[in-house]
């Protein structure tokens, strides 16, 4: 409850916000926008860069158990799921951090 009236009294117009506040927020969203915008073309990347998992008839029948398969993840195709994961978690942070500083300074 005290959170809420935290916030809440940090997005009151009728406070004073400190300088320093009204001088580093800018940056930081020009910055956070910046890194999203890279994060989100990485990520455009790195699926379109993955093969599919399964080859055809071969996934519903269970022939796919090959030596590759046993090893995805120290193969390429294993490294670029990993990665895909990563950014895909870094992405969702940095979305998540980002709208909570435009919510609790929102004209800033």
């Amino acid at each position: 409850m005290q959170l809420f009236q935290n916030i809440l009294l940090a997005t009151d117009t009728d406070t004073p916000v400190a300088e320093w506040i009204t001088t580093t927020v800018p940056i930081v969203k020009i910055v956070l926008s910046c890194i999203i915008a890279i994060l989100a073309i990485l990520m455009v990347v790195a699926v379109i860069a993955q093969k599919g998992d399964t080859n055809g008839i071969q996934g519903v029948t269970g022939e796919a158990d090959t030596f590759y398969n046993r090893n995805k993840g120290q193969s390429l195709q294993g490294k670029m799921k990993k990665l895909t994961v990563a950014v895909a978690v870094l992405l969702l942070v940095f979305c998540i951090t980002f709208l909570i500083i435009n919510s609790v300074y929102p004209g800033i």
